[in-house]
């Protein structure tokens, strides 16, 4: 095979970068968040129908209430290794932007809109390499496969049923947006809900009741105190640190009745050497401290059912040497001209579930700045497509074979 910059521009000859525009504006028109009838069903259509047009092997699977995984094959020629890339349809609500979200215009390079950076920029870059490298007449020996899912917003429904019905990949890319960089490992993410309860009573005898909401102040800063050093000595060459945050609180009904109740819902992010059970039992610790030394407490903690579906949200720790790492580090390398920054700030994604569920060595790189995922702002650079159509190509030679 030649050196990988030799290949350089090889697969720019096979693609207009006008339709990989237009792919990603036709993308981002179709809303597919939770609030959208019927999610990603119309995107997930449309998306089968392109590629159906484009002579593609494509198979649409039904999940949940009509919301479809898109899985579009390119065959190699012999026994090469098969790269699998994944990306998820689903995007969350638009709320207040800054521009209509569906609209898709471009500006200063940049197309604007919900889903631009995450993830329908990436998966149309995924795409339209294909694309191009069928239309070429160089042949890959291995396979090809883009996953198309739903539901990584909120439950993953669309990865985990392919990981239960036996997706099989020698390595894997799933595209959510990484500013040039990649990441090999991220940490396992858990929800958590503490409820404490109390007694309800008027305000005007505060002391017939018992204050859930200032138990609940007992047991945040317990926490800080107990839990928060233990995390600061925990962390991980591939996704940085054990973390920790407070992300809502309610309790009670109105200012002049004593709050009866009240619920704290806590992010935790754990890397190897931590599981579940453990995570669990650190905050059990501290609630059954606070229950032995004040008889009005009382607390219980429960996972949050609506952060998974069935399959816990693990870490992700791909080696640094599989042959997926080292090909996508090359390929950044080759497109970029400098080393790739591997980074260690990656939030949670479904290649988690690739890796840990159906043994596939998964890495995390897709085009656009990460931090306008989710924001009143979010697009992506024309110029990050286009390099990330490169990237994807030379990962696919180098670990496909030619």
């Amino acid at each position: 095979m030649k050196n990988l910059v030799d290949w350089k521009g090889f697969i720019h000859q096979y693609y207009d970068e006008e339709e990989l525009v237009k792919l990603t504006q036709d993308l981002i028109k179709i809303p597919s968040h939770v609030n959208y009838p019927g999610r990603e069903k119309e995107v997930g259509i449309f998306l089968s129908d392109y590629c159906q047009r484009q002579g593609f092997d494509v198979e649409v699977k039904t999940i949940v209430d009509e919301r479809v995984n898109v899985i579009v094959t390119l065959k190699g020629t012999g026994e090469g290794k098969t790269l699998l890339l994944n990306g998820h349809l689903d995007t969350v609500p638009p709320g207040e932007m800054d521009f209509d979200p569906y609209g898709a215009e471009i500006v200063d390079g940049h197309i604007l809109g919900r889903g631009t950076v995450d993830m329908k920029g990436p998966i149309a870059s995924m795409i339209i390499m294909m694309l191009a490298l069928k239309r070429s007449d160089l042949k890959l020996t291995g396979d090809i496969i883009f996953t198309g899912v739903i539901g990584e917003e909120e439950q993953s429904e669309g990865t985990e049923d392919l990981v239960k019905n036996g997706i099989k990949a020698d390595g894997a890319i799933v595209g959510e947006p990484s500013s040039s960089q990649y990441s090999a490992g991220h940490r396992g993410l858990e929800w958590l809900e503490i409820k404490i309860k109390g007694r309800s009573a008027h305000g005007g005898v505060p002391h017939l009741g018992i204050n859930a909401i200032e138990k609940a102040g007992k047991l945040i800063s317990a926490i800080q105190d107990t839990i928060y050093p233990k995390l600061e000595k925990r962390s991980h060459p591939l996704m940085g640190p054990s973390v920790m945050n407070f992300g809502y609180i309610k309790g009670g009904i109105q200012p002049s009745t004593v709050a009866g109740d009240c619920i704290i819902q806590i992010d935790r992010r754990y890397i190897p050497g931590e599981t579940v059970a453990t995570v669990i039992a650190e905050y059990q610790e501290v609630i059954d401290h606070l229950k032995a030394h004040d008889s009005d407490f009382d607390a219980e903690i429960i996972r949050m059912p609506n952060n998974m579906l069935t399959l816990d949200h693990l870490p992700l720790e791909t080696s640094l040497d599989d042959p997926i790492t080292v090909a996508l580090k090359n390929a950044l390398s080759a497109v970029l001209e400098r080393e790739p920054v591997l980074s260690t700030k990656r939030g949670w994604t479904d290649a988690s579930l690739l890796y840990n569920f159906a043994n596939i060595p998964t890495i995390v790189y897709g085009p656009g700045d990460i931090s306008y995922s989710h924001t009143k702002n979010e697009q992506i650079a024309i110029k990050e497509l286009i390099e990330a159509v490169e990237v994807y190509f030379l990962t696919a030679l180098q670990f496909c074979g030619n």
